[in-house]
């Protein structure tokens, strides 16, 4: 659904996206070019093997990416929220999408065609940069994930994954730290590639020996210094 936009100067999530830096100028010429649509949880913005067009800018929400490999099984590559970009590796390597981006926390999401990117690109340095360092940060976590799924077990990835969300997602109420996000078992299965038994198990131990909390969806974290310890992690 088509929202009316919102000037990106007042965007809240403007301090994490890639224009930033734009003086107010030239931030509302993005203003006038982009178009601004309403998701609803579910939702897909885009599809594995589809052309991109332009990028899309994340207001506000939650969006997974993922592939579906042969075996029909889906990988969630990244969660992305506000600041963040879609499409972009695609978009700049000519490719079609290599994964598909699904919805799955309502989100504001706001489009931007091809052309103006380019020429974005073009007369604003630091708009390139800022991708730059986008595409950096995901390969460096997308490296480390690799790493992750080849070198430890499932109860490591999966306190290694409960360290990363509540890095990204924390919410500190009280002696316990709230995931502001909402992941299903299946999803977080997924993400630390495992079966949804698995996860089912080694959640309930989390929670026996006072790692965690869940009340539905919702995952607290109480021990965080046992979570580094399993998770074999030196930050």
């Amino acid at each position: 659904m088509k929202l009316k936009n919102i000037d990106c100067e007042h965007c809240d999530a403007r301090g994490k996206g890639i224009f930033c830096e734009l003086e107010q100028l030239s931030l509302a010429q993005v203003s006038e070019r982009k178009v601004m649509n309403a998701y609803k949880k579910g939702q897909t913005i885009f599809f594995q093997g589809n052309p991109p067009f332009g990028l899309y800018c994340v207001s506000s929400g939650k969006i997974k990416v993922s592939k579906i490999g042969n075996d029909g099984k889906e990988s969630i590559i990244r969660i992305a929220s506000d600041g963040d970009v879609l499409g972009h590796r695609s978009l700049f390597s000519s490719e079609n999408y290599t994964a598909t981006a699904t919805v799955i926390e309502d989100a504001s999401i706001c489009f931007i065609d091809k052309k103006f990117i380019y020429q974005a690109i073009q007369d604003e340095p630091t708009v390139a940069l800022n991708l730059i360092q986008k595409l950096s940060k995901e390969m460096g976590s997308a490296e480390a994930r690799s790493a992750s799924l080849s070198q430890k077990n499932v109860r490591e990835r999966l306190a290694e994954l409960f360290l990363m969300l509540n890095k990204s997602y924390g919410v500190q109420e009280m002696n316990r730290t709230k995931l502001d996000i909402k992941l299903t078992r299946e999803e977080i299965a997924s993400m630390v590639g495992t079966a949804n038994e698995t996860v089912i198990r080694f959640i309930s131990e989390f929670k026996d020996e006072g790692l965690i909390e869940q009340d539905g969806k919702t995952i607290y974290i109480l021990d965080e210094k046992k979570l580094l310890e399993y998770a074999n992690l030196n930050y």
